[in-house]
């Protein structure tokens, strides 16, 4: 787990000041992945006290901006984010509760899909998001009343 030290070094490895919010949401979102703002906020006051929710929201803006988290939207979800940058991953995402975990690439190296028709673009990441059921819900829920994910 890094350590405050490390968070400073990568800000400043990104050429970002160094600040104690900084440090703060860059902690919150090592320490909670797939967060949700809320949840940001909620992490950084517990660490920091009072900031507010414009700050909080400006720095995920400059973390995401210098690639040292990543903003994920699964479709009906509000903005998450997390620390894993750098590599091509996807994720799953329960259709009952909404929880999230990472899924690395099926094959090869990023972008790990190739698209029928890249329409000239030159593609340099595919997003993936798998849906289904976590163990959880999947138990939870009675087979004969579970959505036909075949839709």
């Amino acid at each position: 787990m890094p350590t405050n030290t490390d968070f400073e070094r990568m800000l400043r490895g990104a050429s970002l000041r160094v600040t104690r919010p900084r440090v703060a949401v860059l902690s919150a979102v090592h320490d909670h992945p797939h967060a949700d703002t809320t949840s940001i906020i909620g992490a950084v006051r517990a660490d920091l006290g009072e900031v507010s929710h414009q700050a909080v929201y400006d720095v995920l803006s400059a973390l995401t901006t210098a690639g040292l988290v990543r903003r994920i939207e699964p479709k009906g979800s509000v903005a998450r984010y997390e620390a894993r940058v750098g590599d091509n991953h996807h994720h799953v995402v329960c259709r009952s509760c909404g929880a999230i975990a990472d899924v690395d690439c099926a094959v090869g190296a990023a972008p790990c899909l190739t698209a029928s028709d890249d329409h000239g673009f030159t593609i340099e990441e595919a997003e993936v998001i798998y849906w289904g059921l976590c163990p959880e819900c999947s138990t939870a829920i009675p087979s004969d009343s579970r959505k036909d994910s075949r839709v």
